[in-house]
């Protein structure tokens, strides 16, 4: 299969590298395709793109970093963006110190905790302002990999979903082809592609790295249970609706980091992955508690988040039901399944010296 993924690799790179004509070279193109085609609906047709990126893509991302991480490293369209510079040999291609790597980590779990509750006021409801969102990362990410070398500009370090991706993306079945790398030049150290069930404490080599960890890790489920505490309300931006707006999940997030930190004083360090399991497994499982209902018409808050109403097909303890699976499942993959001792993907050739 690996074999399969990596044929056709072509020394020139392109558009979406590696090898314009291999498989996953076509999944990055259709998956980049469906991505512009859903920016330009964000623009033109509103209530369509809102409707799909909100709760129909982003729904699916929790269960894919679980799942698939590597898949997702793989096609994530904004990776593709990002790395262009790159492939198309105009990236000056400078080395991220380990200080500035973990400054970056930093301010990607702040953005994301900062971003997040703007849906409520702003990105739910406003497909504009969701395309100049998408803009402003894609472009971030683009000027990122102008100057930094592979995935160290963006994809591990600046991008808001990456400690998301460290916190779920321990204990994957399958590693599989590195479909942007076809040679490691230690770009990230540790690399979180090619390192075997990483998480979050994995990547501590400074207090910006650690305490980026502890904040992803033990603040997250938290900050998810309180941001679905919180209702839309579109096209309000004063302070009291911003305070609205972040004082639950800020608050969450307070409350389980503090349950957090305490258990790391009395948890052995040997214990380090079973404790980050918990709480990644709390996290999405308490995110998929609240968004199945939502999605399908039993939400809290009538049309937030809504899919598909199905509230008069079936009963409502349906949806309860199905969440409770969910929760059962993702405890199970990333607490009691044994370890996979595998990485999101596979580690390409090492560069040789004179080419890094």
């Amino acid at each position: 299969m690996d074999k399969a993924l990596t044929s056709s690799r072509t020394k020139k790179g392109g558009i979406f590298p590696p090898g314009l004509f291999s498989i996953w070279a076509m999944l990055q193109a259709v998956v980049w395709l469906i991505g512009l085609s859903i920016f330009a609906s964000l623009i033109f047709i509103p209530s369509t793109g809102l409707l799909v990126f909100w709760n129909m893509l982003i729904p699916v991302a929790p269960a894919l970093l679980v799942l698939g991480t590597g898949i997702w490293r793989n096609i994530c369209p904004l990776a593709t963006t990002t790395l262009l510079p790159r492939h198309w040999h105009v990236s000056r291609r400078k080395k991220m110190s380990v200080a500035l790597q973990g400054r970056l980590q930093l301010a990607a779990v702040l953005a994301l905790f900062g971003i997040v509750p703007l849906r409520h006021i702003l990105f739910n409801r406003s497909g504009p302002s969701t395309a100049l969102l998408l803009s402003v990362l894609a472009s971030t990410g683009f000027v990122m990999g102008i100057f930094f070398d592979w995935k160290s500009g963006w994809c591990s370090s600046l991008c808001p979903v990456h400690p998301v991706e460290k916190l779920y993306g321990g204990n994957p079945v399958y590693s599989f082809a590195n479909a942007h790398c076809t040679q490691c030049v230690n770009c990230s150290i540790p690399c979180p592609d090619s390192t075997p069930n990483f998480r979050p404490a994995m990547a501590a080599r400074n207090y910006s790295q650690r305490l980026a960890g502890w904040l992803i890790t033990g603040g997250l489920p938290g900050f998810i249970w309180g941001w679905f505490h919180v209702s839309d309300q579109p096209g309000r931006s004063g302070r009291a609706d911003l305070l609205q707006a972040y004082a639950m999940p800020l608050a969450g997030l307070l409350v389980t980091l503090c349950l957090y930190m305490l258990l790391k004083t009395v948890v052995h360090k040997t214990h380090e992955r079973q404790l980050s399991g918990i709480f990644a497994a709390s996290g999405v499982s308490c995110y998929y508690w609240y968004r199945i209902p939502a999605l399908l018409g039993f939400g809290p808050y009538s049309g937030d988040g809504l899919l598909i109403s199905l509230r008069d097909v079936i009963p409502s303890w349906s949806a309860t039901a199905l969440a409770l699976c969910t929760t059962l499942f993702f405890f199970w993959w990333l607490l009691v399944r044994k370890p996979s001792q595998k990485s999101w993907v596979i580690r390409p050739p090492y560069a040789p010296r004179t080419t890094q």
